[in-house]
């Protein structure tokens, strides 16, 4: 067994470890931006191909404390990066230092480098490495004086699916769009429409998990080239996330948005995801939307512009007010907004059920949740 360390965005915690749990894997700890779990060199395949949340899939080579750079370094250097790379291969380090008395990044990653290369010349018996081979990226986290030794297994971050090469002005990550769509559990008899659908990320994401069709499916990692991971694992992985594929299910999905430009991306972006069949994309104006069919039962979850990157502050509020009467008439429809805007609610016109705290990127959002009917006075 071996520990891995899968990283998110702030807010993801619960949902990932959800899907760590769906693995079959064992839960060790969970925090901030981060969840620790244990499970065999195979589950290196499985967790890169079908974690939706995470950003990264780390080998947790291990942890100690580190108080001073004489600590960090003696701690690095007991810990057995022989197991791992290579006495050609490469190994450049970075990392993080939090709430810890060791704070400057440059000086850990030059102590880190060194002390990895104590180690490594222990094992192999030379002094000079010429980093040619395969490349083994170290990353360090150090938070409350604890220094965590990590080896990354995802290479190119997990949120770049490989289907959305181009998008429109204010993207959002892959992952935040998959948590988007979990939150709003997706069912195929339910229509799942997005109304600012830009560059077509959250529906895209709605119909893979409809589907069961895994994120990292037909993408590389770099852990493909780790001599100690099978090309079998790998082989494994692949074929048990192809074979739970639901090919029979035909979701109703909806992307709109004012743009046609960014529509064309939407529509080809689906395309490569491999779900275009899943998706009616059009253009209209969120304020316009109507229920397809009085008895229709909907979900809208979206993004809208924060004012942030997209229309000016003034622009936005007027939005929200309009879409506070407009998404009135989809009553009983659930409706999930993610915006950064703190007065919202009230700009809507309506206090969410229930506010989850979540980050686009390093803007903090609000995701505000209405699943009652509003209250109505007698």
């Amino acid at each position: 067994m071996i520990e891995l360390v899968a990283t998110c965005l702030f807010g993801l915690e619960k949902q990932l470890g959800e899907e760590i749990d769906a693995l079959g894997c064992k839960r060790l700890d969970t925090m901030d931006g981060r969840v620790t779990f244990q499970g065999e060199l195979s589950d290196i395949a499985r967790a890169n191909i079908r974690l939706r949340c995470a950003e990264r899939v780390f080998v947790r080579v291990g942890q100690f404390p580190a108080r001073t750079f004489t600590e960090l370094f003696d701690g690095v250097r007991t810990l057995p990066f022989e197991n791992f790379i290579g006495k050609n291969d490469a190994f450049p380090v970075k990392g993080h230092a939090i709430k810890s008395t060791l704070f400057s990044v440059p000086d850990c990653q030059s102590i880190v480098k060194k002390a990895v290369a104590e180690r490594l010349s222990a094992a192999y018996g030379f002094k000079w490495f010429p980093e040619e081979g395969i490349k083994y990226q170290i990353e360090f986290f150090l938070f409350k004086d604890v220094a965590t030794l990590m080896i990354d297994t995802s290479g190119v971050a997990l949120h770049k699916r490989g289907y959305r090469p181009a998008a429109g002005a204010a993207p959002l990550r892959e992952t935040l769009g998959a948590a988007l769509a979990l939150n709003a559990r997706p069912r195929e008899d339910i229509l799942f429409w997005d109304p600012f659908c830009g560059s077509g990320t959250i529906v895209i994401e709605a119909a893979m998990i409809l589907r069961n069709m895994a994120p990292g499916f037909g993408r590389r990692f770099a852990s493909m080239e780790f001599p100690w991971l099978s090309r079998d694992a790998w082989y494994r992985a692949t074929e048990e996330a192809r074979s739970a594929v639901r090919h029979d299910i035909r979701p109703d999905i909806f992307g709109s948005d004012i743009d046609e430009k960014v529509l064309q991306y939407a529509r080809e972006n689906a395309e490569r995801a491999g779900v275009s069949d899943c998706i009616r994309f059009f253009k209209a104006d969120a304020r316009d939307i109507r229920k397809p069919a009085p008895d229709r039962r909907g979900t809208v979850v979206c993004n809208p512009p924060y004012g942030e990157r997209m229309m000016e502050l003034r622009e936005v509020e007027a939005l929200y007010r309009d879409l506070g009467k407009a998404f009135a008439g989809l009553t009983p429809w659930q409706i999930y907004v993610l915006t950064s805007h703190e007065k919202f609610e009230m700009l809507y016109g309506r206090r969410a059920d229930k506010v989850r705290r979540l980050y686009n990127g390093m803007i903090p959002c609000n995701l505000y949740q209405y699943f009652r009917p509003p209250f109505k006075r007698m």
